[in-house]
């Protein structure tokens, strides 16, 4: 495991293996549809990421949709994608010896009023984190940002594990975004912000991003649209 505190040459390395991730995502809004399943989906996102250069994945690609979408680390089954689903994908590439990590969540066909509601809560937590990502901040209250807006409205159990973590040569490195956390964010760090909701037997929405923290905020890595996108 390297170190928390990253070189520029480390932070370039990560920033190009988000690129690829950010050409993946792109390509795959054209690829995932009702019909296919979460198998061919993370299939794909390596055939992609090898194709265009990536040294290795990261870590193996997570698919999950429908029900499934509730598990924050399901791994990709034979189970066909549906008209109606969230469908989340977390994913990343290898760049220099470099990991990358991120995660969206698309709706097929049509979204209920629940799916709608949920999505931007997620949304609304991961921006509030992302706001509260300075150099000199205690992890604890990054994760705070998020979780207070989820357990505001009335999801607090549903938002099962931390904001976030670093990211390097590994891709859970130091330092952890979450409530038991005794951290500083520093400069130079390399962290995710993927807070999530998962309620069980319906569904589940996390939104990652990658972000390199600097004096007056973040850098974020991975420019992915975070609108709820219906494909």
């Amino acid at each position: 495991m390297g170190n928390a505190v990253k070189t520029p040459q480390e932070l370039l390395s990560i920033m190009k293996a988000s690129a690829m991730g950010d050409m993946c995502f792109s390509h795959l809004l054209g690829f995932i549809r009702a019909g296919v399943t979460e198998i061919e989906v993370a299939d794909e996102i390596e055939r992609f990421l090898i194709g265009i250069g990536a040294e290795k994945l990261a870590f193996p690609t997570i698919c999950v949709s429908g029900e499934r979408s509730c598990l924050p680390h399901g791994e990709p089954t034979k189970k066909t994608i549906e008209k109606g689903d969230l469908v989340t994908v977390d994913f990343g590439a290898v760049v220099g010896g470099m990991c990358a990590d991120m995660t969206r969540t698309v709706a097929v066909g049509r979204v209920t009023d629940l799916q709608y509601k949920v999505y931007h809560i997620v949304l609304a937590a991961q921006l509030a984190a992302i706001d509260a990502c300075v150099a000199g901040e205690r992890c604890v209250d990054v994760d705070r940002a998020a979780r207070s807006i989820i357990e505001t409205a009335g999801f607090g159990e549903e938002f099962c594990h931390g904001t976030g973590h670093g990211v390097g040569t590994e891709v859970h490195e130091e330092p952890k975004l979450n409530k038991e956390s005794e951290a500083t964010i520093e400069e130079d760090m390399a962290v995710t912000i993927e807070p999530g909701i998962y309620i069980p037997g319906k569904f589940g929405v996390r939104i990652e991003d990658l972000a390199i923290i600097t004096k007056f905020g973040i850098i974020n890595t991975v420019k992915s649209a975070k609108e709820l996108i219906v494909l």
